[in-house]
């Protein structure tokens, strides 16, 4: 009897929380995120109580430290103007349905958003800028370009790995370049097909490539394919950004996050660039 009485208790210590300590955490979570974004405190309370009455757990996300984020900082300065013919009336919709965003779209004027040429171009700087100072990265692309004159697939490949390692690049960039060389002169990337592609097609095809994951097949979506609703959130000035702007600079988790980009759909790229240039005006270039 003693045995299952202790058994008894042992169990009951161990139990996880219940559904309404679980819905609880949550409903704080989302009234934060209802008070960043301004909403009625009524509204709120609703949003709680529904809430509380759903049993499913949270679970709580981190954003992986595996790719460095520079967006704004690393812009290609020699890319040509190409404004996003959504760009104007995205703009108009997120300020009138955001409080922080009718503030800061109109302190920038009539900059915007502005394509990077080739792919491959595109996705190459990308992997030399991975992980390094945007200063770092322009010196190596310097001399990348001193000793490949026309950046293309065929002439990387035929450069061959020492001569990138020559430029600067580490052993493994200098794979990953090589790799992404090979993708596109063998024919494995559906390259004529990526404008007609959804999203997560054209980030599934970019990240079986070598040191290509989904914060740069996102920063593709953006800046190559100029897509309207990505939302990049392993990127970490986007993070820091909604933590500055909505949050009073308070820790923000990927969830919040979300929940505060949910309010810019369907122009969630554009609100993320509003959101780079509000840290770093005179640098975010495209």
């Amino acid at each position: 009897m003693a045995t299952a009485k202790r058994a008894a208790r042992s169990t009951e210590a161990k139990a996880p929380p219940d559904a309404a300590t679980a819905a609880a955490k949550r409903g704080a979570a989302r009234a934060r995120v209802a008070r960043a974004n301004g909403l009625e405190e009524d509204a709120t309370l609703r949003h709680v109580a529904r809430a509380a009455s759903n049993a499913e757990p949270a679970r709580k996300a981190t954003a992986p430290a595996s790719e460095a984020s520079v967006p704004a900082a690393s812009q290609e300065r020699g890319a040509a103007v190409s404004r996003p013919e959504y760009w104007d009336r995205a703009c108009a919709d997120l300020v009138r349905r955001d409080r922080i965003l009718k503030k800061l779209i109109p302190q920038f004027g009539p900059v915007h958003l502005m394509a990077r040429g080739d792919p491959f171009v595109t996705l190459a700087r990308s992997i030399v800028g991975q992980q390094i100072s945007v200063g770092a990265a322009q010196a190596i692309w310097a001399r990348l370009v001193a000793a490949c004159p026309s950046i293309a697939p065929s002439r990387i490949v035929k450069l061959g790995q020492p001569r990138l390692i020559e430029c600067g690049l580490s052993k493994r960039k200098s794979e990953y370049i090589l790799d992404l060389a090979q993708h596109f002169t063998s024919g494995a990337l559906h390259i004529a097909s990526w404008a007609s592609m959804d999203d997560e097609a054209v980030i599934g095809e970019l990240t079986q490539i070598r040191g290509i994951g989904r914060w740069t097949a996102e920063m593709f979506l953006i800046f190559n394919l100029m897509r309207p609703n990505v939302l990049p959130l392993d990127d970490l000035g986007l993070i820091r950004a909604i933590s500055v702007n909505y949050f009073s600079g308070e820790p923000v988790t990927r969830s919040e996050a979300r929940e505060v980009a949910a309010n810019w759909e369907p122009w969630r790229t554009v609100a993320t660039w509003y959101m780079w240039r509000s840290l770093e005006p005179l640098s975010a270039q495209a």
